[in-house]
């Protein structure tokens, strides 16, 4: 599927990759991994794990292969870093992601911010692109955590009177959703500071 102008993201049809490692909660598990490719014309593939744990967890994560393709530094430093969990969310049959963009600090490491106003989380992915996510069927962008002193989730209106940690939530039976929402939020905005997308490539 195309994702901006030049960026095409695609799922592998192979059988998921078998691994062994550590999940974000820090436990030693096996995996299998879906893989998913990204592509830009000119520029190395770059390849993003679905990681379905043993141990129940998942998580989606820019796989690091054994040898990395010649690219900045900045964007090499993102690899196995900066993963995503994917977790159920009080509703039956639905799950969540959490939505913490990418920003690149002073040193050119990647970095993420975890509370942000709905303006500004807009502003970072942009409206468009956030609205494309929620007119998918049964999906919807809303604070990660239900509290009272919380301020609505509302695209049409998008709040800027306080910082918060927005989710997108997602049925459990649509693995592209998350994929594609990772890539937006985890991935393009290492690309668009390495040079690798224009600010205009909508």
């Amino acid at each position: 599927m195309r994702l901006l102008n030049d960026l095409t993201l695609t799922r592998n049809t192979g059988r998921p990759r078998a691994k062994t490692g550590t999940t974000c909660a820090g436990e030693m598990s096996r995996a299998n991994a879906v893989e998913w490719d990204l592509r830009l014309p000119g520029q190395p593939s770059l390849t993003v794990h679905d990681n379905h744990w043993v141990n129940g967890e998942r998580d989606l994560v820019l796989h690091k292969p054994t040898v990395v393709p010649e690219m900045p530094a900045t964007l090499s430093n993102l690899h196995n870093r900066l993963r995503t969990g994917i977790s159920p969310s009080a509703k039956p049959g639905e799950l969540r992601v959490m939505v913490f963009p990418t920003h690149v600090d002073a040193q050119g490491r990647p970095r993420i911010k975890k509370s942000l106003t709905t303006l500004d989380l807009a502003n970072v992915m942009g409206l468009r692109r956030l609205r494309d996510l929620t007119t998918r069927e049964g999906v919807s962008l809303a604070a990660a955590f239900d509290r009272p002193d919380l301020p609505s989730v509302d695209l049409d209106d998008p709040q800027h009177e306080k910082p918060l940690q927005h989710a997108l939530f997602f049925p459990a039976t649509d693995d592209e959703t998350p994929m594609v929402a990772f890539v937006r939020f985890r991935i393009v905005p290492v690309l668009r500071h390495i040079g690798w997308l224009s600010t205009g490539d909508e």
